[in-house]
């Protein structure tokens, strides 16, 4: 039976002043994919909050990282306004690497 989904994540510094900076020392974004498509399913990060983590799965859940990668960008720019919004973006940016290279291997 071939696996039909996949756990990927992504890392980027905090930057200073964040709250999950003196829990972590890094943010990640960690997400389960759909194996043929590349849809999140299911995402969360290490914000310190849980509402924030919530934001940040719900925004990013039913995107594909093969298709949707500008448009998960956008999202982000356009509905996060809090100080981790560089290093969110720079989290998606690892995923969608991660992706690619997991993605490229699968081919």
């Amino acid at each position: 039976m071939q696996n039909r989904t996949i756990f990927l994540a992504g890392h980027a510094k905090l930057p200073q002043g964040m709250a999950a900076k003196s829990v972590f020392e890094t943010l990640t974004i960690t997400a389960e994919l759909d194996c043929k498509y590349g849809v999140i399913i299911e995402a969360s990060c290490t914000l310190a909050t849980q509402h924030g983590r919530d934001f940040v799965g719900r925004l990013l859940r039913g995107y594909s990282l093969r298709e949707d990668y500008e448009t998960l960008v956008k999202l982000l720019q356009e509905q996060y306004k809090g100080k981790a919004q560089n290093a969110l973006l720079a989290a998606l940016k690892d995923l969608h690497a991660q992706f690619e290279i997991y993605d490229g291997k699968k081919s």
